[in-house]
C-alpha cells in the first residue's frame, strides 16, 4: 500500500513538473516567453515548447485573423461634401515581439492605434478625391492604396494589415436630397449624350447601308443591261442566220404575221389607198384569184362550143 502510495505520488509530481517546464502552442494561437521582462522565445508553430519554471513566463497571443469595425467619423471630400465614413480593417499579428514591445500584448491598444493610423491615411485620400470619384469605381483601387499606405506604417509594430474596407458613406440628412437631385440630373445628362451618341452612329450606319446598297443596285442593273444587250445580240445573230437561209419566205412569213396581228378580230377596219405597198400580198393574191377564176370563166365556153 505504501508502494502505491509513493508510485502515485511520483507520478503527480513528474506531472506537475512536465507542466511547469513546457507549454503547449495551439494552431490559433503563437507565443512569447519573458524572463524578467525580456523576450527569450518566440513560439509561432503550434506544438509543445519548453521554458524555465518561475523564471519564464509564457504570453498566448491570437495567430487568427483579426477584425476591428471603426466607429464613423465624418470626412470632407474635395468638393467640399461632408461625409459620415464607417469603415472597417481585417488585421494580424505578424511579428509576436515587436507587438509585445509596441503595445505590450494588449489587442485594444493596437486597435487604437490602428484606428488612428486608419483615419488619418483614410482622410488624407478622400480630402484629394471627389464625392462622384468616391461613389464611383473607382473607389475599389482608392481603398488598396490606403490599405498598402497604412500597412507599410503598421509593419513596425508587428501588426500586418491585409484589407481595409469603407462599409458606408453616408451624407449628412441635410445634404441628401440635392446629392440626389444632383446625381439624377447628371445621370439624365449622361444618357440624352449617349443617346444622341447613338442616334449619330445610327444615321452614320443607315448612310453607309444606303449608299452600299445603291451601288450595289447599280451594278446589278448594268450587269443586267450589259447580260440582255448580249443575249439580244446573239439572239440577232441566230435570226438573222436563220433568216438569211431563205429571204423571201421570211419576207412573206412576216407579212402573214404582220396581216394576223393587225386584223385580230372580223370586225376590223383599216383604210388604206389600192396601191400601199402593205396590201401587195392580198392584192396579188386578188389579183391571182381573178385571173384564175376569168381563165376558168374563159375555159368553159370552149368546151360547149366542141361539144
Amino acid at each position: 500500500m505504501r508502494k502505491l502510495a509513493w508510485f502515485v505520488g511520483i507520478v503527480v509530481a513528474l506531472i506537475l513538473v512536465f507542466n511547469l517546464v513546457t507549454f503547449i502552442v495551439p494552431e490559433t494561437e503563437q507565443a512569447i516567453v519573458v524572463q524578467y521582462g525580456n523576450i527569450t522565445q518566440v513560439a509561432t508553430e503550434p506544438g509543445l515548447y519548453f521554458k524555465i519554471p518561475f523564471i519564464q513566463s509564457v504570453e498566448h497571443m491570437e495567430a487568427r485573423l483579426l477584425s476591428y469595425d471603426i466607429e464613423p467619423r465624418e470626412l470632407i471630400t474635395a468638393d467640399q461634401r461632408r461625409l459620415s465614413v464607417n469603415n472597417y480593417a481585417v488585421w494580424k499579428i505578424e511579428n509576436p515581439q515587436q507587438f509585445k514591445e509596441s503595445f505590450n500584448a494588449r489587442l485594444g491598444t493596437a486597435q487604437t492605434r490602428i484606428d488612428d493610423i486608419l483615419y488619418s491615411d483614410l482622410r488624407n485620400v478622400l480630402a484629394s478625391r471627389e464625392f462622384n470619384e468616391i461613389a464611383s469605381g473607382e473607389r475599389e483601387t482608392m481603398l488598396n492604396d490606403i490599405t498598402e499606405t497604412s500597412a507599410g506604417k503598421l509593419k513596425e509594430y508587428g501588426i500586418n494589415l491585409i484589407d481595409a474596407k469603407i462599409k458606408r458613406a453616408d451624407l449628412p440628412e441635410a445634404n441628401e436630397q440635392a446629392v440626389f437631385d444632383r446625381m439624377i440630373s447628371e445621370r439624365e445628362r449622361r444618357a440624352s449624350q449617349l443617346r444622341a451618341e447613338g442616334d449619330e452612329q445610327s444615321k452614320e450606319i443607315k448612310s453607309e447601308a444606303d449608299r452600299k446598297s445603291s451601288v450595289i443596285v447599280a451594278e446589278a442593273r448594268n450587269k443586267a443591261e450589259s447580260i440582255r444587250g448580249e443575249g439580244e445580240a446573239e439572239a440577232l445573230q441566230i435570226y438573222s442566220d436563220a433568216y438569211s437561209q431563205n429571204v423571201e419566205f421570211y419576207e412573206f412569213w412576216r407579212k402573214l404575221s404582220s396581216y394576223r396581228d393587225s386584223f385580230p378580230g372580223d370586225k376590223s377596219t383599216i383604210l388604206m389607198t389600192p396601191n400601199s405597198q402593205y396590201l401587195r400580198l392580198l392584192s396579188e393574191g386578188v389579183t391571182e384569184k381573178l385571173k384564175l377564176k376569168e381563165e376558168a370563166q374563159g375555159e368553159e365556153p370552149t368546151e360547149e362550143q366542141d361539144e
